[in-house]
């Protein structure tokens, strides 16, 4: 690892942590300067294609989920490390399951799933645009159905 500072070419490892289950973080001395730094060390994975409704493919992205979270769980108690264990959660998923293409229909049902456990009005902030709900009979089923399982 080359120092940012100096530019030589060696330095030590000094503290190795892990950061999420896809990286460690690394705090590095370098050997002629003494000066520390950073540096983040992840696992290079294959890239996940997501398939889209009308078929279009685009790369997979951890922010967008994340932003559709933040919207969703907007003034509510969920905290950012909340919504960062569910993408990870869903990324690992992604990964684990050796997909190399997924669509929007699993990634969306697997976020439902996981926000319905932290918060139910935040799960149907994200259902509501997730599903497109056209009127309100389609919302009050909707929550008829988080009532009937919260019951079970």
């Amino acid at each position: 690892m080359q120092c940012p500072y100096c530019n030589y070419k060696e330095s030590k490892v000094v503290d190795s942590r892990h950061t999420d289950s896809n990286s460690i973080r690394r705090r590095r001395e370098c050997e002629s300067c003494k000066k520390r730094y950073t540096t983040y060390e992840t696992i290079e994975t294959t890239p996940v294609m997501v398939v889209k409704k009308d078929n279009t493919r685009e790369y997979f992205d951890r922010e967008k989920i994340k932003n559709g979270l933040i919207k969703s769980c907007e003034k509510r108690p969920v905290s950012i490390d909340q919504i960062e264990g569910v993408v990870s959660f869903i990324e690992n998923e992604i990964n684990k399951n050796y997909m190399t293409e997924v669509e929007t229909k699993i990634i969306g049902e697997m976020i439902m799933d996981k926000l319905k456990d932290i918060d139910e009005v935040s799960y149907v902030r994200f259902a509501s645009v997730y599903r497109q709900f056209k009127d309100i009979n389609t919302f009050v089923n909707e929550l008829k159905t988080i009532l009937m399982e919260k019951d079970e």
